[in-house]
């Protein structure tokens, strides 16, 4: 029969074991990952789930407003055309009217 001590060093070899078999399988994976994502083109970003472009072109704060409407609104010129101005332009106004002055 097996003392405590016997188990307890054999748990310690066993141990050892495993951290120098999860050390090179690591090792491999790593070296496994980077060839992959050299051959792909991938970058870290990529795995962050942006790309690189993206997190360059987007910007922290909107555009700047380029219209105001007589109520307060506000359009910044991009995208669609909001239904506020829209609607001025069909009662005959124009954009420029509406043109923030620089």
């Amino acid at each position: 029969m097996s003392s405590l001590i016997d188990i307890q060093n054999k748990i310690a070899e066993l141990q050892a074991q495993a951290q120098e078999i999860k050390n090179r399988e690591f090792n491999e994976k790593v070296a496994m990952i980077k060839e992959t994502m050299l051959a792909y083109g991938i970058s870290v970003e990529d795995l962050q789930g942006k790309s690189a472009k993206e997190s360059k072109a987007k910007s922290s704060s909107p555009a700047p407003a380029k219209y105001t409407g007589p109520n307060g609104e506000s359009w910044s010129g991009r995208g669609l055309m909001p239904r506020w101005l829209a609607t001025l332009v069909k009662d005959g106004h124009s954009r420029e009217e509406y043109l923030i002055a620089k």
